[in-house]
């Protein structure tokens, strides 16, 4: 009796097919000389097909790349759209409060410090999941948002646009003299000033630059609002556009703004999420529009920032 109950067990398991194990973070070591001493994950959905979209996503201050993959919507949306994250996360040896350093001369450079680092981990993830090179983005939040402003100036080439949520534009501190100046107040600098700060950021790189995307809300105290239109006067500048916008509408009841370049394709566009504080906003869910988790410097403000950036990246 025992021995027939084992057998029907037995056989119970072997005939049940296998469960396709879920995706989770992982983490890469060996991915270059890493100059900037940080740590990388990334997060790729099961079967994921060759030659699909790669994000690289940049957590603020107090943040890891676990928190930032699945409390912005990113790996949900990875799963939905089928496309890798790459996340890297910042040590305390090299910042206390765990924030990328998007002010410091040495980390912005190309070759240097983070942002090489940064810039390495992308090509190790194209390398090793048969990326598609040319539907590579950035985006960030706050500390991390800083930095994709500057992967986007120190390495146009590898990003097709990016996504900066309550950050700042490249230079900032230089401009400012501090960083703590270029946060609660912004940086006294003109259109072609901000635009210089880019194209010397890649000296001779003729084109063509990545489009960009901010979100910011208009009652952040951490991350003024003002560099969000020092965002978009730095960025229309270097792409050529002026800084009328050519779509003025809202989208879920706050403000949205398109800016249009010469020839036509949209170049900068912006959100400002009215009465939100410093975060990334999130509207946690399963409906189409719908992703993140609330939690904090996650607000859930019925707008997901990751999916209007996938949205906008073609991702979707």
């Amino acid at each position: 009796m025992v021995l027939a109950v084992l057998l029907t067990a037995l056989l119970s398991v072997l005939l049940t097919p296998a469960r396709a194990s879920a995706a989770s973070l992982e983490e890469v070591t060996g991915f270059g000389s890493d100059p900037g001493a940080l740590k990388m994950y990334r997060y790729v959905p099961d079967g994921l097909p060759a030659s699909r979209p790669v994000v690289l996503a940049l957590h603020g201050c107090t943040q890891n790349a676990a928190g930032y993959g699945t409390g912005t919507g990113w790996q949900q949306l990875a799963d939905r759209w089928k496309f890798s994250v790459v996340l890297p996360q910042q040590q305390s040896a090299n910042n206390l409060s765990g924030c990328f350093n998007w002010f410091r001369t040495a980390d912005i450079q190309r070759g240097r410090g983070e942002a090489a680092s940064l810039a390495q981990m992308v090509d190790r993830q194209l390398a090793d999941v048969s990326g598609d090179a040319s539907r590579v983005y950035v985006t960030g939040l706050s500390a991390g948002g800083g930095m994709t402003a500057v992967m986007m100036a120190a390495y146009p080439e590898k990003f097709a646009a990016g996504g900066v949520v309550a950050g700042l534009p490249y230079g900032c501190a230089q401009a400012a003299g501090s960083p703590y100046v270029c946060m609660y107040v912004g940086a006294a600098q003109t259109p072609v000033q901000w635009g210089d700060r880019v194209r010397a950021a890649r000296p001779g790189y003729a084109g063509p630059w990545p489009a960009l995307t901010v979100l910011h809300g208009t009652a952040d105290h951490t991350v003024k609002s003002a560099n969000m239109t020092d965002l978009v006067e730095q960025w229309t500048e270097v792409h050529g556009a002026d800084r009328t916008a050519d779509v003025s509408d809202t989208v879920a009841g706050y403000p949205h703004q398109v800016f249009r370049g010469p020839d036509g394709e949209a170049v900068v566009e912006t959100y400002a999420l009215t009465g939100m504080g410093h975060g990334q906003p999130v509207d946690p869910g399963s409906a189409g529009a719908q992703c993140g988790a609330a939690g904090a410097y996650f607000p859930d403000v019925d707008l997901c920032a990751a999916h209007r950036l996938g949205s906008a990246w073609g991702l979707g």
